[in-house]
């Protein structure tokens, strides 16, 4: 069975995707590498404790103005 034109055109687009372009791949595992570097460097930045300057107290405050009726 020959393949259809909507199977050569999928294969076309894949071909250009990862062919197309000068270190096209390269440049994709490097921005691939770099996310994982910083998604590590994220989970170690989280396991040490933060300091009592560092966090922002984001709480709305009550409104006093207002009374209870």
């Amino acid at each position: 069975m020959a393949p259809g034109w909507m199977q050569i055109l999928l294969v076309a687009v894949v071909a250009i995707l990862l062919f197309g372009g000068r270190g096209r791949i390269s440049s994709i595992m490097g921005d691939m590498a770099k996310g994982i570097g910083a998604f590590r460097k994220g989970l170690k930045d989280e396991d040490k404790p933060a300091d009592k300057d560092e966090l922002v107290n984001i709480t709305p405050k009550k409104d006093e103005t207002k009374s209870s009726s």
